[in-house]
């Protein structure tokens, strides 16, 4: 095949195009923390793995606001608070995710915007999304800043401290791929949903799941 080649030297957006076109299906975060004047906050991040299972560690990443070069009110709450919600995206909740992706004014709650219902955490301040089938709570751990300008990343790191799984997702200590419907992100408007499965068996002497 004819390979095209490209620099990286040039405008952060055509950067971030190779990595959304490249990077896919990425799973969502879905965000909660809380303002400093109490009030919820909701974001949705593509950039989001898992990092370690003991302890049990997820990490995304926010980037500085293409349109004003200003940090984001998810890293900024979480800094100040320590604490943080992961909340992950369905097929039946993903419309109302993506109302969450508004530059809202502060203060003005995602949860009432989108139509999500919050409800209390066990340990962590932040609400949790009553229709996410499955629920994170998180205290925060790491920061690491890779720069100040637009489209400049950052990584957040949190220790899962409790996790929270709709029952109609859990069969014999694993969580139902089919059950769950979930739903990644690609590139620009694009969404991929996780209907068509394909098995093949690994070849790791040792496995977790089989």
């Amino acid at each position: 095949m004819k390979m095209l080649s490209f620099d990286t030297n040039g405008e952060f957006a055509d950067n971030y195009k190779f990595l959304i076109g490249s990077i896919l299906p990425r799973p969502i975060a879905v965000v909660s923390t809380l303002n400093d004047d109490g009030t919820n906050n909701v974001a949705p991040f593509s950039f989001f793995t898992a990092v370690s299972a003991k302890p049990m560690i997820v990490a995304f990443s926010p980037l500085i606001r293409s349109s004003t070069g200003k940090e984001k009110d998810t890293p900024i709450n979480i800094k100040r608070q320590g604490e943080f919600v992961i909340n992950f995206v369905s097929e039946e909740i993903v419309d109302k995710v993506n109302d969450c992706s508004a530059e809202l004014p502060y203060g003005q709650d995602e949860f009432k915007h989108a139509g999500l219902t919050p409800v209390d955490s066990d340990i962590v301040g932040p609400k949790r999304i009553a229709e996410s089938k499955i629920q994170f709570e998180c205290k925060f751990r790491d920061f690491l800043s890779y720069g100040e300008g637009p489209g400049a990343g950052q990584i957040i790191t949190g220790e899962v401290v409790k996790v929270h799984v709709s029952e109609e997702l859990y069969d014999s200590g694993r969580i139902s791929t089919t059950a769950f419907k979930p739903v990644g992100r690609g590139a620009g408007n694009d969404w991929i949903k996780c209907t068509d499965l394909i098995q093949l068996e690994r070849k790791m002497q040792a496995q977790i799941q089989k």
